[in-house]
């Protein structure tokens, strides 16, 4: 399902019954009003957030310089954007830099949030940004925990401090100068999580906080749970006194409710959001870029960041050398594919291309299993081949078919692909101008 797919449905349905009657009146905004905010009401958002939401909106748009606009459908659909992205932001909220290293992290959250993978997640966004994270093992109560955070560790390629079940505050305290002495400028600590909030938590996490000094106390909240993340956020903050959240489960079946009261009810940003179980799959949270996909108006931005991570500059060049020379290969061809892969699949960037809200394109639409298969057909294919497919003849194909467990017939069908491509990329180079990649 696409990111908050039924809020957006809901919003696109009102705001194209809008769009179609041209001149509006006061009375059908407000009418449109009371339909946005009982999709705001089911999508889980607060109460109160949402009557503030619909009172801003509606002061705005019943204006004379609205109604008498040439396209107030435009204008309202243009409140509604600029008043989303103030009530989650209204701006990216970066992590702050201790002017004395290091910059300490405190993690908390809930048990079952995901808060020990996304310290993994974390610390390599903050290796991407060149830092040099440690991370701490301060969860002594969950069987494994420590283990679990070794393994993300690894992946992440990132040393963990851990002194086994040693006191919290005490192996905070120890490792924190051990930072300092091995020149690490950044420590994350990993803390216990429970099933419920409860006073000893609150307590644990109020004396590491005095037995180091903390950065940035950072809260993951499962955005599955709706208004029951905004309660613990509300708490947490009450208690421990939070700097950001970072919400975890995005990519589930999330009606949009934590996304857009969080910040309202506690006055906290959220920093980053999770989108998958990859330790790649953690983005910086930018309340622009949310709304614009809430609204159906994709994150093109986003897009060209994740194509940026993918593809180096070289490569693109490469490419782009290969494709004016007309000597792009099966082996490009597959390249191609890899690349997808990297930058999310197929389905997650369409969630990203304007009115793909609107043409209810999602995950579901994209057959991955097909590609799978198109690069199995690719992976069957001799070098030799793949340079040159006009020698595949019948009895090749028949090989190839059987290697990859496919048919003759998608066979065919690839090869027919791949010359289209082809003839595409010639008569893009007889074109003027520069010729330019999707990615």
């Amino acid at each position: 399902m696409a990111l908050f797919g039924s809020l957006s449905e809901r919003l696109n349905h009102i705001f194209s019954k809008l769009t179609k009657r041209g001149k509006l009146t006061e009375l059908e905004i407000r009418s449109a009003m009371r339909e946005v905010r009982v999709a705001l009401l089911e999508a889980d958002v607060n109460l109160k957030v949402a009557k503030q939401f619909i009172a801003n909106v509606s002061e705005k748009a019943v204006g004379q310089e609205v109604l008498a606009s040439l396209n107030p459908a435009q204008q309202v659909i243009k409140i509604v954007n600029e008043e989303l992205i103030a009530l989650m932001g209204p701006s990216n909220a970066k992590l702050e830099v201790s002017p004395k290293p290091p910059t300490v992290i405190l993690m908390c959250g809930l048990q079952g949030a995901g808060k020990t993978t996304l310290c993994g997640k974390l610390a390599l966004q903050l290796k991407k940004q060149g830092k040099k994270p440690l991370l701490v093992a301060c969860d002594i109560y969950r069987p494994a925990a420590i283990h679990q955070l070794q393994v993300v560790g690894g992946q992440a390629q990132t040393e963990v401090f851990e002194k086994g079940t040693q006191a919290p505050p005490k192996t905070a305290k120890q490792a924190v100068d051990y930072a300092l002495k091995m020149g690490y400028d950044t420590v994350v600590i990993d803390t216990a999580g429970r099933l419920h909030i409860d006073d000893a938590l609150m307590q644990e996490l109020e004396e590491i906080k005095k037995a180091v000094s903390v950065t940035e106390v950072l809260l993951t909240v499962d955005a599955m749970t709706g208004q029951d993340a905004v309660n613990v956020a509300e708490t947490f903050n009450e208690r421990v006194g939070i700097t950001g959240v970072i919400l975890t489960k995005l990519d589930g079946d999330t009606r949009g409710g934590a996304c857009l009261s969080i910040k309202a009810v506690t006055g906290k940003p959220i920093k980053f959001i999770g989108v998958g179980e990859k330790l790649t799959d953690l983005e910086p949270f930018y309340p622009d870029r949310m709304a614009s996909r809430i609204l159906g108006m994709g994150d093109v931005l986003s897009l060209i960041e994740k194509a940026q991570e993918a593809v180096t500059e070289q490569q693109m060049k490469d490419m782009e050398r290969k494709m004016r020379e007309s000597s792009f290969t099966l082996t490009d061809y597959l390249a191609q594919f890899e690349t997808l892969k990297k930058m999310g699949g197929a389905g997650a960037l369409m969630n990203m291309l304007p009115g793909a809200g609107r043409l209810k394109m999602n995950e579901a639409d994209i057959d991955e299993k097909k590609l799978e298969r198109t690069k199995a057909i690719i992976l069957s294919m001799t070098p030799k081949e793949r340079d040159n497919p006009q020698i595949i003849n019948s009895p090749r194909k028949r090989r190839i078919a059987a290697g990859s467990g496919t048919s003759v017939q998608e066979v065919n069908q690839l090869l027919k692909q791949f010359d289209q491509a082809k003839q595409l990329m010639k008569q893009l180079k007889g074109g003027k101008g520069k010729l330019r990649l999707p990615f």
